[in-house]
């Protein structure tokens, strides 16, 4: 008796069919991963990044646009200032995300390290021929063709620094020589290396940095109130040790400046500008100020250039930005447990919106000109670096807060 061979099971799917499984629990798989790397991050992480990255690229726009004239007067080329600028914002970009992945504890460990480094920095301008004077202010290091701004390094290791000290004392706030012995000394040094190079700007916005991360701390409201007074006290003295700065006063209020006739024509054409723009503006690209008759039209007074082009719509949309960024900066102090999170984070909001507010306020002739730069949209490449690691500080409390939010959660739930 034959025996007929045994025959194969015939196939439930028709050639290549499993290569077409493979591909498609492939792409599940993917689809999956990148709904978990989502959820991995808070709203509040995507929203301030989202704000940031507009408000990155909305700048070099208009970096673009104010500079133009003044990059082909200086070098022949239209967009060099442009390239420069958009140099420091891809250094700034990568800088930012892996600042965003450092847990809290690495700050911790470090900061005393970042701030004397910058306080280093800061002193190479003053007593090395590596320092730089411009309008004024000895306040830049020039290195071969790098040029920096140190007093920027110390804006970012000064709030961390504050976040540090200031959590670990939390329960000895109320004791005002807790307050006075670790800021006073520290914070007050590194400032007062800021003061002696002339930048009067950037010494209100450190002093604004120290006084808000104290009250967001939870320092007694009397002893923050003598600490304010103080400190106007002395940005009263240091605004008239100098005839550039009284100049800059008079101009203010409609006097002149003989140490620097500049002031009054910057202030004018600024003026001019924001009236020429209208409603609607003049339309992006077509300032008249920005042919050599508005002085720093792509840093200190980006905000007139602005107005002038996108007119008063433009100008309110940059103001509700930084509205919408402050409001993500509480969400984010408001959710954290940590005081140390909640300190710096607080520090920040203050350094960034504070000096916003300045530099908008310049430029509508509210207070005398300081020469601080509008925060992720001016030109000025430290400038967009620190402001970029320092929204990347915030960035990795709001992942922490995030994650502990959904371990909570997730505890919860397994309990019940």
């Amino acid at each position: 008796m034959t025996t007929s061979p045994p025959r194969s099971r015939p196939s439930s799917s028709p050639a290549g069919g499993d290569a077409g499984t493979g591909a498609k629990r492939g792409s599940f798989t993917s689809r999956i991963s990148l709904g978990r790397a989502m959820q991995a991050e808070s709203a509040n992480y995507f929203l301030l990044l989202g704000i940031t990255l507009f408000m990155v690229v909305f700048g070099l726009v208009m970096v673009l646009s104010s500079s133009s004239v003044e990059s082909h007067n200086d070098t022949d080329n239209f967009f060099s200032r442009f390239w420069s600028q958009g140099a420091y914002a891809l250094i700034g970009l990568p800088l930012m995300f892996l600042v965003s992945r450092l847990p809290s504890r690495f700050w911790k460990k470090t900061i005393w390290i970042f701030l004397g480094l910058a306080c280093f920095l800061q002193l190479l301008v003053l007593v090395t021929p590596l320092g730089m004077e411009i309008g004024g202010n000895r306040n830049w290091l020039k290195i071969g063709a790098l040029t920096v701004q140190p007093s920027e390094g110390i804006k970012v290791a000064l709030v961390v620094w504050l976040g540090v000290v200031l959590a670990r004392k939390k329960d000895l706030l109320a004791q005002w020589k807790h307050v006075a012995v670790p800021v006073v000394p520290i914070a007050g040094g590194a400032i007062l290396l800021v003061v002696l190079g002339g930048d009067l700007g950037t010494t209100v916005i450190l002093a604004a940095i120290v006084l808000g991360a104290l009250f967001f701390a939870g320092v007694k409201l009397r002893h923050l109130a003598f600490g304010t007074v103080a400190v106007a006290i002395l940005a009263v003295i240091v605004a008239f040790s100098s005839k550039s700065r009284i100049g800059r006063i008079a101009a203010l209020f409609g006097g002149s400046s003989a140490a620097n006739p500049d002031v009054n024509w910057q202030i004018d054409n600024g003026f001019y500008a924001l009236a020429s723009g209208g409603v609607f503006g003049v339309g992006l690209g077509n300032s008249h100020s920005k042919w050599s008759w508005l002085p720093a039209a792509d840093t200190d007074f980006i905000f007139a250039i602005i107005g002038e082009e996108l007119g008063l719509i433009g100008a309110v949309v940059v103001l509700i930005l930084f509205v919408l960024l402050a409001v993500v900066f509480l969400r984010i102090i408001h959710a954290s447990t940590d005081p140390f999170a909640r300190v710096t984070t607080a520090a920040i909001m203050v350094w960034l919106i504070g000096q916003a507010f300045v530099n908008i306020a310049v430029v509508l002739g509210v207070i005398p000109v300081l020469g601080v730069p509008l925060p992720l949209i001016s030109a000025g490449g430290t400038a967009m670096i620190s402001s970029m690691i320092a929204i990347g500080i915030v960035l990795s409390f709001a992942r922490e807060t995030g994650r502990q939010s959904r371990e909570d959660a997730a505890s919860g739930g397994s309990r019940a």
